[in-house]
Formats: C-alpha cells, sequence, structure tokens
C-alpha cells in the first residue's frame, strides 16, 4: 500500500531554514512523480515544487524559485524540500504527494496519492 510521510516542519524566523522530508512507502520511488504543495489557512492547496525521480526534472513556483530545492534519494525512497530565506507567507500546512502516471505537471490534479501534511509557521 502506497503511503507517504511528511517529517520537518515547525516554527521558523523569516529568513530562516526548514528541510522537510517525505518518506515514501509501498512503492518503488524510482519512476515517479513527487510533489510538495502547501495550503494556507482560507487558501487553495498550491504546488510548491515538484520532481519527476526517474531523471530529476523539476519545477518550482515562482514565489519558491531561488529560495527552495528540491531533491530526491531513490535508494533511501525519500523527497526532500530545502526551504531557505523563508517567509511568512511561506506559512501553511505542507503535503507531499506522489503519481505514478506523471505528466509533468505540478498542480493538484496531477498527483492521485497524499501525505497527512506538516505544519509550517514562518513568524517572529
Amino acid at each position: 500500500q502506497l503511503q507517504l510521510v511528511e517529517s520537518g516542519g515547525g516554527l521558523v524566523q523569516p529568513g530562516g531554514s526548514l528541510r522537510l522530508s517525505c518518506a515514501a512507502s509501498g512503492f518503488t520511488l524510482d519512476y515517479y512523480g513527487i510533489g510538495w504543495f502547501r495550503q494556507a489557512p482560507g487558501k487553495e492547496r498550491e504546488g510548491v515544487s515538484c520532481i519527476r525521480t526517474s531523471d530529476g526534472s523539476t519545477y518550482y513556483a515562482d514565489s519558491v524559485k531561488g529560495r527552495f530545492t528540491i531533491s530526491r534519494d531513490n535508494a533511501k525512497k525519500k523527497v526532500y524540500l530545502q526551504m531557505n530565506r523563508m517567509k511568512t507567507e511561506d506559512t501553511g500546512v505542507y503535503y507531499c504527494a506522489a503519481e505514478a502516471f506523471y505528466s509533468g505537471g505540478c498542480t493538484t490534479l496531477d498527483f492521485g496519492s497524499w501525505g497527512q501534511g506538516t505544519q509550517v509557521t514562518v513568524s517572529s
């Protein structure tokens, strides 16, 4: 059974850093799309960054380009989101998502399996 578990969330000051991890189980990570999404209170879930695990091709939302980095370790079955120079608007619940028949997009419609999420709060 495919399962995704996020970790690494927490409280960080503006300008600080966090690294989120997504641990995958029940499937081989080698040929999937994995995405990081976030949802702020009262807002829709949005794609932050996505990666094709077979070749490492990536997508970043404009709001995080140059600050966030997505990476994967197929052997460990983990995908990471390194978040630097964080802003208050980065606050939200961050979700990891996976898709076997990955089309290359980074919207909620492109992914069929989801983790439970981890809270990230950027505040002074």
